[in-house]
């Protein structure tokens, strides 16, 4: 409405600034014009999106649109007004009309910004009552973004700003949206103090590893609560708007930098249809969408559990289709040769990622029929298709409880590790294996369930205070599955370089104390002893691994000694045999095929 009467307005003033106010109002067909050219402006700026904007949060973006906005309506209602009915203003009223149409819709869009702004602004400075007092670290672009949302009151941002900290000393004394920028990040402490600061945004997610550990570990001496700001370079507006403060998590700690994925390296999945067994999983879905931006013909989604499958098909599949990706979703079991079977045939597949896999250490000391029977002879079954169908790449992936396994489960990916390395011995296709260890968010991961603990008031459990792992991110894990893939010559076994391991203690009260609480006084951590089969070192090489470099510094590679073909057909066929004994002779067994494997039997079997 407000649009409409500027039109008018506009007009009117333009006839009267360009002296033939007469002209324009002399007439009921004059007038008939102008609603006809506010009705233009008015679905012009509808078009251009000037009625779906946030205008609490407009920016220069926002003013350049609307000026955009106004100019092509002004034209385009002159064009059309002159061909539909004949009629047009002369040439300096519109030339006065159209800063004065602008200057009218552009008061009223930006009224709501200085209104919006004003609930927690004063001439005294900011005063958001019963807002926590924050302190933001990082005044770039996302810090800005931070303190906009606070002044305009923004829910998912809640917060009173009351001062900004950057290692760039050029933007020290300066301010930020009428907010000072008071020291640098190895200030954050006495700062808190002296502001009587209630919590900290860090609002730097570009910084390197060292310089977000250095922050963080700062943050966590205050004992107040840490919030994250998220990465919002190169998202749109609409993806802006909806980006809100988060909890500072344990993988902001152990994160490294950002591992690029160079697709100008991916040309062995390009263009190419490519099967992720096991794709509904944590690797596996994190595979899918990496491999989305690699341009592959098609992506075959194979899982057991059609309820991931289904949520990570439909995830994706807008950007699948925008990418000219086809996106398919295979349910069955490795363990069932017919469904392998339809899938290739239906499929032709020539890349297989293998991800499908029993993982958790605990469940599977307890039933290792299952452990071996899906992860070895599923395994099996997946790379005797693959080999049969030529495909050009198997890449399996494995861990670092395969190296010296006290445990099922790390026996039987040793077992899978030596099944490529067999293959690779004779076949066409390029098989190679990937290890690495722990990852963060993984169905199953030590990080949920301390978070889940925390939540629930504690404890936190820890099985030992001396236990450490190696950990690394979902997406740093797949784009390093997916480099290791380019690099595969045949028979490999990958090793990721996982940084210094992690002990476990630490990471849960660093995850207690980003949540503003004390270990020991207002969460417990409690030991409970190590669980079935669990080591309390990782390890991710072998005595007979001789680990070289590759052109990833972020990769080693072992050529250990591929298994003589008799001798595994043998073992084979001695755990297909024993598949029906008791826990402990099936395990015995396991080891008799895994010499680096140390069982851990039942009381009854050792005595």
């Amino acid at each position: 409405m407000i649009d409409l009467a500027a039109t008018f307005v506009s007009f009117l003033l333009a006839g009267w600034i360009t002296q033939v106010v007469g002209l324009v109002v002399n007439s009921p067909a004059a007038l008939a014009h102008m609603l006809f050219l506010a009705l233009v402006n008015v679905s012009i700026y509808a078009l251009l999106k000037m009625y779906s904007c946030l205008w609490e949060y407009a920016s220069l973006d926002e003013a350049t649109r609307l000026i955009l906005a106004s100019l092509v309506a002004t034209i385009i209602g002159d064009i059309l007004g002159y061909l539909l009915f004949g009629v047009r203003f002369p040439f300096r009223v519109y030339c006065a009309e159209w800063p004065l149409f602008l200057g009218i819709t552009a008061s009223a869009r930006f009224a709501i910004r200085v209104y919006s702004g004003r609930k927690s602004w004063s001439i005294f400075g900011t005063s958001s009552a019963g807002m926590p007092r924050t302190l933001i670290v990082g005044a770039g672009e996302t810090g800005s973004l931070v303190v906009k949302r606070m002044l305009a009151c923004d829910p998912a941002f809640a917060g009173c700003p009351v001062a900004l900290v950057d290692d760039d000393a050029s933007k020290i004394g300066g301010y930020v949206h009428g907010i000072k920028i008071m020291g640098r990040c190895d200030e954050i402490v006495p700062l808190v103090r002296s502001l009587k600061v209630d919590q900290l945004v860090v609002a730097m997610p570009s910084a390197t590893r060292d310089q977000r550990d250095r922050v963080l570990e700062d943050c966590m001496k205050t004992g107040l609560k840490v919030l994250m700001m998220p990465n919002i370079k190169g998202i749109g507006l609409d993806e802006v708007n909806k980006v809100a403060l988060r909890e500072v998590e344990i993988s902001d700690l152990l994160a490294r930098d950002e591992v690029d994925l160079d697709l100008g390296k991916m040309g062995y999945v390009s263009g190419k249809c490519i099967l992720v067994t096991g794709g509904g999983g944590s690797i596996g879905s994190e595979l899918v969408r990496q491999l989305i931006s690699a341009a592959p013909r098609k992506i075959v989604i194979f899982d057991i559990y059609e309820n991931t499958s289904y949520e990570l098909f439909h995830e994706m599949q807008s950007l699948a289709k925008e990418k000219g990706v086809v996106l398919a979703v295979e349910i069955g079991s490795i363990t069932h040769i017919p469904s392998l079977e339809k899938c290739f045939a239906e499929h032709q597949p020539e890349v297989v990622f293998h991800a499908a896999a029993h993982k958790h250490v605990p469940l599977m000391e307890a039933n290792p029929r299952e452990a071996i029977e899906n992860n070895v002879f599923g395994t099996k079954n997946v790379a005797d298709l693959a080999n049969e169908a030529s495909c050009t790449h198997f890449i399996l992936i494995s861990t670092d409880k395969a190296v010296n396994p006290s445990n099922v489960m790390g026996a039987t990916k040793r077992m899978c590790e030596m099944l490529v390395q067999h293959y690779a011995t004779f076949s066409k296709t390029t098989f190679a294996a990937v290890r690495f260890g722990n990852v963060l968010g993984s169905h199953g991961s030590v990080v949920p369930l301390f978070k889940r603990q925390l939540r629930e008031g504690g404890p936190i459990t820890v099985t030992d205070k001396r236990i450490t792992r190696y950990f690394m991110t979902i997406p740093e894990a797949s784009r390093l599955v997916l480099t290791a893939g380019a690099l595969a010559k045949g028979g490999e076994i990958f090793i990721l370089d996982m940084g210094e391991p992690v002990l476990i203690w630490e990471l849960a009260e660093n995850l207690v104390k980003l949540s503003g609480l004390e270990p020991g006084r207002d969460i417990r951590i409690v030991e409970t002893g190590l669980r079935p089969g669990e080591k309390m070192y990782e390890e991710l090489l072998m005595d007979e691994d001789e680990p070289l470099p590759t052109c990833n510094p972020d990769i080693m590679v072992s050529r250990a000694v591929a298994p003589d073909d008799a001798r595994l057909n043998a073992k084979l066929a001695r755990l297909s045999e024993s598949l029906e004994l008791p826990n402990d002779e099936l395990k015995i067994a396991l080891s008799e095929a895994v010499p680096t494997y140390t069982p851990e039997l039942s009381q009854k079997e050792e005595r």
